[in-house]
């Protein structure tokens, strides 16, 4: 959802700032096209670096825990023990389970009661930048259409105007999902959609009086 706001809101204001500036309609057509394939690369790879940064510390969580396994097997148990009771488990109930699953599989106990890593959340840097690439590309094709849809004289407002339905759509299906209140999210990513755009409009307009 992030994602798709980000692409509406960035590739409507650089539509809508290039359009100001009274360029052609294929000039618009072409700089929302670079900005949408910039902001997904962009996206992608910013996605990539962050999440590999997760994976290489989880990588290395991983092996200490491995090794700590190797040297202090004893101590190991307790600390997993200690974890089982401090969530309500009795102690000799969570010995047992500590030891049983210490038998199964030491290393994934560990790592999914004492680091939080398991097989659901571990990073994955490539599904993390498509999707992000994806989601963003989505959100950005929106003021896109709009831009192949619009008459020449009134592309601006129709893409703004627009732009600002996604958002509110968006924010509202967002908020609904989250549980939070619908009105203010909506109104909250109207804004500053608005205000993104109303700011690269002025600059187009700007730089087409100097020019």
């Amino acid at each position: 959802m992030l994602g798709a706001n980000d692409g509406i809101v960035s590739t409507a204001s650089l539509i809508v700032g290039v359009a100001a500036a009274e360029v052609a309609q294929s000039a618009v057509l072409i700089a929302g096209i670079a900005g949408l394939v910039a902001g997904a690369m962009s996206m992608a790879a910013g996605e990539y670096v962050s999440v590999s940064s997760q994976s290489d510390t989880e990588r290395a969580d991983l092996a200490r825990e491995r090794t700590e396994l190797r040297d202090n097997a004893e101590l190991e148990l307790d600390e997993l023990t200690e974890i089982y009771v401090k969530r309500g488990v009795d102690q000799a109930l969570a010995r047992q389970v500590a030891q049983q699953l210490t038998m199964k599989d030491a290393l994934a106990a560990h790592a999914r009661d004492e680091l939080g890593i398991s097989a659901a959340t571990a990073a994955r840097p490539v599904q993390a930048a498509l999707t992000s690439a994806a989601s963003f590309s989505v959100g950005a094709a929106m003021p896109l259409l709009m831009v192949v849809l619009s008459p020449a004289g009134a592309l601006a407002p129709i893409v703004s105007g627009a732009s600002l339905v996604f958002l509110a759509l968006l924010g509202a299906i967002g908020a609904r999902a989250g549980g939070a209140n619908v009105v203010r999210a909506t109104a909250r990513v109207m804004f500053w959609g608005a205000l993104a755009m109303a700011l690269t409009a002025g600059i187009g307009k700007l730089v087409s009086a100097v020019v």
